[in-house]
């Protein structure tokens, strides 16, 4: 099956990464990888996990302290607003699991608290300014016109491990085949 030819949608599920095809012409997603953490007849709304921000954690929030974690732009939507994934082992009160131990943090005040009491630590968490939305049937229809490529079920490993200039590739490799090719094509095929 031709990747840029057929028509099979795999249809995404909470959990799930979208990975953006290699020549989208969106540059708010270009050559991102996004956790999807809501999909239902509502619309769709995730976090870009491979494309920091300027400012630290530390530079937005003074309460963290001596706690600098980068912060990523999760995307284009609403951003002045501050949101967190985690994967510690202490339950946060209200915190909603997206999959397999990762969790979309809702309650800032007691992620201060578990920082402060060192029941988190950095490798465990990633902080995005925006997110990334969709309408109702809006996903779908992008879906449809191959502009995003599902990989089922994120692991912790690739949401908080993979280096954020690696992931896009990284993620096309794990979905292996024809997208292991896809993941070399150069960001601009006329320097090629």
């Amino acid at each position: 099956m031709d990747y840029f030819t057929s028509d099979h949608i795999i249809s995404p599920e909470k959990g799930d990464l979208l990975i953006s095809e290699p020549y989208l012409p969106d540059p708010n997603f270009e050559r991102t990888v996004i956790l999807l953490c809501e999909h239902d007849e509502n619309g769709s709304f995730g976090f870009v996990l491979n494309k920091p921000a300027q400012p630290s954690l530390a530079e937005l929030v003074e309460e963290v302290g001596s706690f600098d974690a980068q912060v990523y732009i999760g995307g284009p939507v609403q951003q002045n607003t501050l949101h967190f994934l985690h994967r510690s082992p202490i339950h946060l009160k209200g915190d909603r699991e997206i999959l397999n131990k990762i969790y979309w943090g809702i309650d800032f005040e007691n992620l201060l608290t578990a920082l402060n009491t060192h029941q988190v630590g950095e490798s465990d968490l990633k902080f995005f300014v925006g997110y990334s939305g969709w309408s109702p049937g809006q996903l779908m229809d992008e879906l449809k016109a191959k502009s995003w490529i599902v990989l089922k079920n994120a692991t912790p490993e690739m949401v908080f491990e993979v280096d954020a200039n690696e992931l896009w590739k990284e993620a096309l490799k794990t979905k292996g085949g024809k997208f292991r090719v896809i993941s070399n094509y150069p960001t601009d095929p006329r320097l090629n």
